[in-house]
């Protein structure tokens, strides 16, 4: 059995994506260590309702026992009957505890689970916008589905298997060694076995396991990003690549299914081996002892019952000791979130003003490539900037900078005289707001989507936000109007709708200053100029930076500045850059020639 470190390497698998963390080994420890003192009461009428249930399962093998010797040296009808009896009942009351029991441990591990998940969501929800982009949709994805998932089963029913495993082993151990005194000494025949080959598998299990989640995220990540980009790939002819990733994410999957299958294959036998072999040597030895005169029959046969009897909760112990490898791993990655560091420490300071200013601003995604070079901008309030280039010019990222959602390498970017990455995320997102051409529409009605910008607001707030955008006349026509539900399983806003709503939720936020990276390009031109001109109304006053797609965005804005290479190659008014016939020029003259017309 090879060591899975190298080969199975956990950051192998995408080491630029994964990022996100995950908690070590202590860090569980100690998580489940808080739950378990959390609850505990519940989990001491849990093991106390389980050793009661295992005490009534007691009652078999001994009447069998009893009958044995009873019917070998002679007994009346009567007795048999009183002691079949009193299995009956034995049997009846075992079963109604064994069922209140597994009540009491679902139920706590439903209110363990429900805990856990709760505090998972807090923490992603909490997490900052550029370590989730950094680490991609399939890692998050992952833990929020898979990881989760596992952890789930593991909560809600392992945990009680192995109570319930853990009680009925002690408790009938203990009752073979009170029944046989020495008859019970093959009990530690599969000792050994059982400790050797599963301190091996558990050398090597976890490593695996964590290689395996971590290519569900990869694999996650590819499927989810070939899908939202179908049309993308269709158009490009990226078909073939876009299927390679495919097939080689899932080949790394399976191959880190294969190992930890693998180690399954070569745990189980022998540890069936080791809790099946003492049950034949008890008979082979109680025989013996029976033949010295040591021990009666009845005595062999309770003691042989008792140790066949440890195979179903041994069974399970080392059953749901392989998915608890799962469940630690899935665990693991759900806590690990929370070790991810604040991307900014609030310094207190209030900005002055509303001035923005970008200062010899430099930034790289990996180190040694800058993506800006050293960019400096002085946008004046209420001035309308757009930012025009090529693609991969770096415009979205400038953008990024100046909304505050990520800091420069180098340089600073700060409102009022104080830098963005210094203000709390509350506060930043009253100073300068980001809208992109992502946008997401919750599921909830119309109006709980919109007071995800603003509580508070009254109806009539929401209804002039959606008036702002043109957005009230299609709003007002819902089947229940704001109070239509909407998102998955409700009804379906086509695209521009919900742009729409999503600069709706900006008026509401109402910052003074909006960066705008595209926010209106999935819609089609005609559709895109109208909701611009609404815009226009409500942005009057506000400092708007507008990252631009098509240039018509550029023609009616105070300024424009160009982007290429990471640095700014022109800046100034629309007619004076169309009258130096550089970069821009060349950019508006292609784009008006291609631009459709109507």
């Amino acid at each position: 059995m090879s060591d899975p470190r190298g080969a199975l390497d956990a950051q192998e698998v995408d080491p630029v994506r994964r990022t996100l963390p995950v908690a070590d080994g202590p860090a569980v420890k100690r998580q489940a260590g808080a739950l378990l003192r959390q609850y505990r009461r519940e989990l001491g009428t849990v093991v106390g309702l389980h050793a009661v249930a295992a005490l009534a399962g007691l009652a078999a093998p001994f009447v069998v026992g009893r009958l044995v010797d009873d019917i070998t040296r002679g007994t009346d009808l009567a007795t048999v009957d009183r002691l079949v009896g009193a299995l009956a009942v034995a049997i009846v009351v075992q079963t109604g505890l064994v069922w209140a029991a597994r009540r009491s441990s679902f139920r706590l591990g439903e209110r363990v689970f429900a805990q856990l998940r709760e505090q998972f969501m807090t923490r992603v929800m909490a997490l900052p916008l550029s370590v989730v982009e950094r680490a991609g949709t399939g890692d998050l994805v992952a833990r929020t589905t898979n990881d989760v998932e596992a952890l789930s089963h593991v909560v809600r029913f392992g945990i009680p298997s192995i109570f319930v495993a853990v009680v009925t082993l002690a408790i009938t151990g203990v009752a073979a060694v009170v029944t046989g005194g020495w008859v019970a000494l093959p009990i530690l025949v599969g000792v050994p076995i059982m400790w050797l080959s599963t301190r091996r598998y558990l050398r090597f299990a976890p490593a695996g396991y964590l290689r395996e989640r971590a290519t569900y995220a990869v694999l996650n990540g590819v499927v989810t990003e070939t899908a939202e980009g179908a049309r993308t790939i269709d158009a490009l002819g990226l078909n073939g690549i876009r299927r390679g990733r495919v097939d080689a994410a899932l080949r790394r999957s399976f191959a880190a299914e294969l190992y930890t299958l693998g180690l399954r294959m070569r745990w189980f036998p022998q540890v069936e081996f080791a809790y099946l072999f003492p049950v034949a040597v008890t008979l082979a030895w109680g025989g013996w002892l029976v033949s010295q005169g040591r021990a009666s029959v009845g005595v062999v046969t309770a003691v042989a019952l008792y140790v066949q009897q440890l195979s179903a909760p041994l069974d399970d112990l080392l059953m749901w000791l392989d998915e608890v490898q799962v469940g630690a791993t899935s665990l693991a990655r759900v806590i690990g979130v929370a070790d991810v560091p604040p991307d900014r420490s609030a310094t207190g300071d209030e900005p002055a003003d509303s001035h923005l200013r970008v200062d010899e601003v430099r930034y790289a995604y990996r180190s040694g490539r800058d993506v800006l070079g050293g960019i400096s901008l002085d946008v004046r309030p209420g001035e309308r900037l757009a930012i025009v280039g090529p693609s991969g010019a770096g415009k979205s990222t400038l953008g990024r900078l100046m909304a505050g959602v990520d800091g420069p390498r180098e340089g600073r970017v700060d409102v009022g005289g104080v830098r963005l990455v210094d203000l709390t995320l509350e506060s930043l997102r009253g100073e300068v707001a980001l809208v992109t051409q992502e946008h997401h529409v919750f599921v909830g009605t119309l109006a709980d989507n919109l007071r995800l910008a603003r509580p508070e607001a009254s109806d009539a707030a929401l209804r002039e936000a959606l008036e702002a955008v043109d957005a009230w006349g299609w709003a007002s026509g819902l089947p229940l109007g704001l109070a239509t539900a909407v998102g998955s399983g409700g009804h379906r806003l086509t695209e521009p709708q919900s742009q729409q709503l999503a600069l709706a939720r900006l008026v509401l936020a109402d910052p003074h200053t909006l960066v705008l990276d595209e926010a209106t390009s999935l819609l089609d031109p005609r559709a895109a100029r109208h909701l611009e001109r609404s815009l226009a109304a409500v942005v009057t006053g506000r400092t708007v930076v507008a990252i631009a797609h098509r240039l018509h965005t550029a023609h009616d804005a105070d300024r424009v500045c160009v982007v290429d290479g990471g640095l700014v190659t022109e800046i100034g008014p629309h007619h004076d850059l169309i009258e130096a016939d550089g970069a821009y020029a060349a950019l508006w003259r292609s784009w008006r020639d291609e631009a459709p017309v109507g």
